[in-house]
């Protein structure tokens, strides 16, 4: 074999996240033996996103938005379905990977939107910074202009909680690490601008809630929107797998979303015959 040819094939994966040779595993250059028992699970999320080590507070940080949105309830479409599918005889990496292709746009996308929906607000400000425009006034003419659009604006309101207990602590944690100086503060303050907008907007205030809080913690952190995603699905995953497992130690047989004593509603034609050749 040529060595041209060698080359080309060892070339055809390329990565710069892992280095293993016989009795070597290095990560981002790192022996994993030293990483074990050195480092938290946030800093090694961080160390293989981004390819150095998080500062301590930035490991905090990140550690607390992963924590913050684990579970929801076996309501959440996701747990529900990883419940569901555990029930129907599927292993548990199946009824967990059935779980996690449940969060889609809708259901577990709303993160990375509202961390675009800031970015939007930022680049409004950039753009008008000659003109002495406002974070505030930022906020308003990026949610009046989605509104005209009638667009859904994400990260702000819950189905269930009055006021989201996630998003306070969590934006007291991304004040807390302002004043250390691990985070600027810019997209907490526009987090909060945003929430002041709609709440003009709509005549009531929709509070930010835990895609809204968490979308500051990684804007803060540098993440860019399509990781926030990925790291929202990352954190849910723990959730999942604890429903799973619950469900499978709990038994039975094909639990649907309702008990059997609680039908659902046909609503399509009424009883009829298929006519025959002779009619």
């Amino acid at each position: 074999m040529s060595e041209a040819t060698i080359d080309s094939a060892t070339g055809w994966w390329r990565t710069s996240i892992i280095d293993i040779h016989p009795g070597s595993i290095r990560v981002r250059g790192y022996a994993i033996e030293e990483l074990i028992g050195t480092i938290g699970f946030p800093d090694m999320v961080w160390l293989m996103l981004r390819g150095e080590l998080p500062t301590p507070a930035q490991g905090r940080l990140l550690g607390a938005a992963l924590v913050a949105a684990v579970d929801h309830g076996p309501q959440a479409p996701s747990i529900a379905t990883a419940r569901m599918a555990a029930t129907c005889g599927v292993g548990l990496n199946n009824a967990m990977a059935s779980g996690i292709n449940a969060l889609g746009d809708v259901h577990g996308g709303a993160g990375q939107q509202c961390m675009e929906l800031y970015a939007a607000v930022a680049a409004r400000l950039a753009d008008h910074m000659a003109d002495g425009m406002s974070v505030a006034g930022a906020a308003e003419s990026e949610i009046a202009a989605r509104l005209e659009r009638r667009e859904h604006i994400p990260g702000f309101g819950h189905r269930f909680h009055p006021v989201d207990p996630r998003a306070g602590r969590l934006l007291a944690l991304v004040d807390a690490a302002r004043g250390e100086g691990a985070v600027t503060g810019e997209a907490a303050a526009i987090g909060r601008a945003v929430e002041d907008a709609l709440a003009a907007r709509k005549g009531r205030r929709l509070p930010m809630n835990i895609d809204g809080a968490t979308a500051v913690v990684f804007a803060e952190l540098g993440f860019p929107a399509g990781l926030g995603r990925g790291l929202f699905v990352l954190s849910r995953s723990v959730g999942i797998l604890a429903h799973a497992w619950e469900q499978s130690q709990q038994g039975g047989r094909i639990k649907g979303p309702m008990p059997p004593s609680i039908p659902y509603r046909y609503d399509g034609a009424s009883p009829r015959p298929v006519a025959g050749e002779d009619a």
